[in-house]
Order: structure tokens, then sequence, then C-alpha cells
């Protein structure tokens, strides 16, 4: 059925309006998560496969999209720069991804320094759309992976603990707040692959232009979701090619830096690199409405992204468990608790 010119122009209203609002839309998210779930091995914590703890997993996979509803400016200052990093700002800012900062706050004060060393090197913004004060920063996504991964291997480490001394309502307590990180950071591992969140050209394709790259602002938003569900993907179609995941290798990092933090720069820094082939392919006309339930090549190029954002998912959730010590502070403390409380 074709539509009027007029429906058409609404259409593309909408998607250009809603680009900022999300990445993956739910339903992508929550094949990220579910994919990731699919790729642990059999011997990872059992409770995280029970149904319902499963399915929460799936739904928190859209938490931080979520918060990016609210009307609250501190809110919308914290969690989205945490969704993406425009990568080819750190350049501007006289940083590499391979140097710079494992730690937040140092890194953002490496690229404000970076910034008032070169103030005409970056693109201007209008000011009346910053009410939150977030254009000024490319993006934290890494940092916001890297601490979450933190968190994780934090609740895994008083898990065991309480498993050994606790009470079974510690214990459920402590297995709700890994069921929630896992869920929570399933999010921005799925933004980062998707290429569009690492680069400047995030909606449409910004400054020279000589290929002829669409500029259209709603491109983003129609492959995070439109594109999705007119191709009518699913969990299903992706969980015939899920591998098992593997802890990821942490290799040595130049100067020290977070080994782990090093592993999730070089997933986007990969994902980067496939942000003109999705130009080129888009060009092409694989990703175009009328074609979205045929287009094998469209349709592949989305799959190996939810699978890609899946699998690193599953590799870093295998990581922070297999990473994580028992709590020492924790078990000195139910020690004391056994004693005191011994006849």
């Amino acid at each position: 059925m074709k539509t009027s010119p007029v429906c058409r122009l609404i259409l593309l209203s909408t998607l250009g309006a809603a680009v900022t609002a999300s990445a993956w839309d739910y339903e992508g998210h929550r094949m990220v998560n579910q994919v990731a779930l699919a790729a642990l091995p059999a011997d990872f914590p059992a409770f995280v496969r029970e149904p319902a703890n499963a399915e929460r997993i799936a739904f928190l996979a859209g938490e931080p999209d979520r918060w990016r509803n609210s009307a609250d400016l501190p809110i919308k200052h914290y969690n989205s720069p945490d969704h993406y990093l425009d990568l080819e700002q750190l350049a501007e800012a006289g940083l590499s991804a391979e140097t710079v900062s494992a730690m937040r706050y140092v890194f953002a004060t490496q690229f404000a320094s970076g910034r008032a060393v070169n103030p005409g090197g970056y693109a201007s913004f209008d000011a009346a759309k910053n009410t939150d004060r977030t254009r000024e920063w490319p993006g934290f996504a890494p940092w916001a992976i890297t601490e979450y991964y933190g968190k994780l291997k934090s609740a895994f480490a008083y898990l065991k603990v309480f498993e050994e001394a606790g009470t079974p309502e510690e214990i459920a307590n402590a297995r709700a707040n890994i069921i929630y990180i896992m869920g929570v950071m399933g999010h921005y591992v799925g933004d980062c692959a998707q290429p569009l969140h690492t680069t400047h050209h995030h909606n449409g394709w910004v400054g020279e232009n000589p290929n002829g790259y669409t500029r259209w602002p709603g491109i983003h938003s129609w492959i995070d979701g439109g594109f999705i569900n007119k191709a009518g993907l699913t969990t299903a179609a992706l969980l015939p090619a899920v591998t098992p995941a593997q802890p990821l290798a942490l290799a040595p990092a130049a100067g020290g830096r977070d080994r782990f933090f090093s592993a999730v720069m070089n997933y986007v820094v990969a994902q980067q690199k496939l942000v003109e082939p999705f130009y080129a392919l888009e060009k092409k006309g694989v990703f175009k409405s009328e074609v979205a339930a045929t287009s094998v090549e469209g349709q592949d190029f989305i799959k190996a992204r939810l699978l890609t954002g899946g699998q690193m998912l599953g590799a870093i959730w295998i990581t922070a468990w297999k990473n994580a010590g028992p709590d020492a502070y924790l078990k000195a403390e139910l020690l004391k608790r056994a004693a005191r409380n011994s006849p």
C-alpha cells in the first residue's frame, strides 16, 4: 500500500523528532540481552536463567532509555552521554582511543583541556537545544560499561560470601542486584554495537560528503526501530547464530590503563569502522521501508550488529563472574556476626 506525500512527511517528521530518544528501540535492546543470555555457559550461576529473572534482564535492557524520557534536566545531563561516544571528537581534543584515561572524571578533564586549547576544532551547536548541557561532551559509553562491569564484579563477590554465611534474604537480595546490573548494563553494550553510536555522523552524514551519503536526520531512528519492525526481526531469528561466550582476553594496556576498559574501547573502535559501510549500504537502498521484509543485505547487517552486542555482553558477564573474588571485608564482617550470635 502506498502512502500519500502528507503521510510520508508526517512519518519523516516523527522519526526525526524521535532520533535522540533511544538507541536500538526496546525490542532491539531486548534481543541483545536475550542473545547474551543464550550465549552463557552451562556453569554460569543458574538463578540467572530462571524464567522470571531472564525476563527481568530482558526488560531492564530498556531501562536507561526510560530514564531519558524524564523531563528533569539533572538526570538527562547524567544519563544521555552514557549512550554513545563520538570517537572523532577525541582527535579534535588531541586525544586517542588508545591513550585516554579509563577514569571518567580524569578523561573529562583531559577532554575539557583539549577543547580549551583548540576551541575552533569543534563543531558548533545550538545553545538553545543544549538545556541538559551534554553537547559539550563526546559521550561516555565506554566509561559507563566499565563502571557497570565493576558493579557486577562487586555483586558477584558479595554474593559468594552471602551464599557461604548469609541469610536466605541476603542471598535473594544479592541475586536480585546481579539481575538488575546485568540487565541495565546490557543497554550500553547494545548501544555501542550500533555504529551510529560511535560517530559524529550519528544523525546523517555531516561535513564533506564526496560519496553523497544521506544527511537525513531520521536515519538513526529508522535503523534502531523502524527497520527492525518492518523486517520482522526477532530473537528467534538470531539464536541459531549464537555461539558460546568466552571471558574477554584482558591484555596488558599501555601505561597500565585498566585492561577491561581497553577491551571495551577496542570494541567501540571496531564498531566505528562500520560507519561508512553502513552509509554505503543505505545509499544502495537496502534499508528502505519497501524492501525491509526481503532485503537480505539490510537484515544481515542489523542481525550482525545485534549478535555482536549480545555476544560481547555475554562475554562481559562471564568475565565479571570469573574475576570476582569473595568480598574479603564482607566475609570478615559475617564471621564477626556469626561469632556474636553463637551460643
